[in-house]
């Protein structure tokens, strides 16, 4: 006659064989991505306008690429791109309010899209907001230092800019995208609860 042997449970322990053992590793914030971001586009943003500063006056033009592409050092109170001159207050109160939202969405964010491009737009935002704050005529009224032209000299056929407006229009065209994919911020896709 044969005994009943006790029941092998060891697999429902974590670190045994077993279902457990199967399952996923729990996802990490991407925290530290969104920052390495955001810290590359920052420090690129700021040595471009600190060399173009140091090396060309304002107005001045380097005509490279067979003319496809100048660098024209100029100064912006507006937005990117020269957008809405004159509100630079604003736009550096603006700023400072899309930094501490994305600072405080950083801790609950783990798709690798949204890290990438919330950090493309944080160190942009704060790339032109150094500007606004440190350069004349003063505080929070800083011209922007702008100095990439297409095409022409001055931005005739498209206004000048700089690594940190690139940066915020990648950002938010690669945001605009995951939003259209319903990508969500932690990963998920917005119908997959609708399925489950």
């Amino acid at each position: 006659m044969l005994s009943a042997e006790p029941e092998d449970t060891r697999g429902d322990e974590p670190g045994e064989h077993g279902p457990a053992a199967t399952a996923p590793p729990a996802a990490r914030p991407r925290t530290r991505l969104l920052l390495a971001v955001a810290v590359a586009v920052l420090v690129l943003d700021l040595a471009s306008k600190l060399l173009v500063v140091a090396t060309l006056d304002r107005g001045e033009d380097v005509r490279l690429l067979g003319g496809a592409l100048h660098l024209t050092h100029a100064r912006n109170t507006g937005a990117a791109f020269s957008f809405a001159e004159g509100f630079t207050v604003v736009f550096s109160l603006i700023a400072v309010a899309v930094s501490v939202v994305i600072v405080r969405v950083a801790r609950r964010l783990f798709s690798l899209g949204w890290a990438v491009a919330l950090g493309l737009v944080l160190g942009g935002a704060v790339g032109n907001l150094v500007d606004r704050v440190f350069r004349d005529p003063g505080f929070l009224r800083g011209g922007v230092v702008d100095f990439i032209s297409v095409f022409a000299p001055g931005g005739d056929v498209f206004p000048i800019f700089n690594v940190a407006d690139s940066a915020i229009t990648c950002g938010g065209v690669l945001g605009a995208v995951l939003a259209l994919r319903g990508i969500e911020f932690d990963g998920s896709r917005s119908g997959d609860a609708r399925r489950d």
